[in-house]
């Protein structure tokens, strides 16, 4: 089994994944202020709490967007189960094939996943993962990754509403009954929930006219379950996406 961490902005994706199945997953809120110590007894609970201890562990592996805590994390690590965790980064072999203007720019939080969709879904397809950011990524008929959008996710886009404009408050992310809101709560709902579902399901269109073949398409990170039901389009949603993908590169680096 290994530990596979994948850090984002708002949280870390925490879990053991063996033979491409997930024992444990976990979410905890990502910060910058923790040390190495905190973050290591805080692993260590969290494998306990899942019935599991340090000597289960064969390695680990790490792929964050989040730089300054990488060496914290390699070093937490380490504490709880002695072997030096893997960075996602320049000099790992992912087998992705990229094709774009700066591969080096692409994040490896985009690498992991096409990773994991390339290796378990028909081709072509297409990654959705909701989180601090939207990202929809595009791989081809030949499993090659093409590019993608990015546009600020859900809460962000929140957030800067209920900011910017004094008279909206904060709201709860839950779909209202009807699309038309009669109050501002449920109006502020539906532009949320429903808004970010029809711009998903315009980018399918558009996206899809550049891609041969029929589409897969899957979504995956800490929002998708409240948008994606509300798509028209057909999307599989798979919320351990990443780990899986973090399995596959620490195999293909520890063969």
């Amino acid at each position: 089994m290994i530990l596979a961490l994948d850090v984002g902005n708002s949280n870390i994706v925490f879990g053991g994944i063996e033979n491409s199945k997930t024992a444990f997953v976990t979410r905890i809120t990502t910060s910058t202020e923790k040390t190495d110590d905190e973050y290591a007894v805080l692993f260590k609970t969290l494998i306990e709490l899942n019935n599991l201890s340090p000597e289960n562990f064969d390695g680990a592996i790490i792929s964050s967007v989040v730089p300054q805590l990488n060496n914290i994390l390699k070093k937490a690590v380490y504490k709880i189960i002695l072997k030096e965790p893997m960075i996602v980064g320049p000099g790992i072999k992912t087998g992705l094939n990229i094709k774009i203007d700066n591969p080096a720019q692409l994040g490896s939080d985009l690498v992991v996943g096409a990773v994991a969709a390339v290796a378990e879904y028909p081709k072509p397809l297409m990654v959705i993962d909701m989180g601090t950011a939207t990202t929809i990524c595009a791989i081809d008929k030949d499993s090659v990754y093409r590019g993608g959008i990015i546009y600020p996710g859900v809460k962000v886009s929140m957030e800067s509403l209920t900011k910017s404009a004094s008279l909206l408050q904060g709201i709860s992310l839950e779909a209202p009954k009807k699309v038309i809101g009669t109050n501002t709560i449920d109006s502020m709902r539906s532009g949320t929930v429903f808004g970010n579902a029809a711009m998903i399901d315009g980018m399918i269109d558009r996206m899809s006219k550049e891609l041969e073949g029929n589409v897969t398409v899957v979504a995956t990170g800490g929002l998708s379950s409240r948008i994606i039901p509300y798509c028209n389009h057909k999307i599989i949603l798979d919320d351990n996406l990443l780990l899986k993908g973090l399995q596959i590169i620490y195999n293909k680096n520890n063969a």
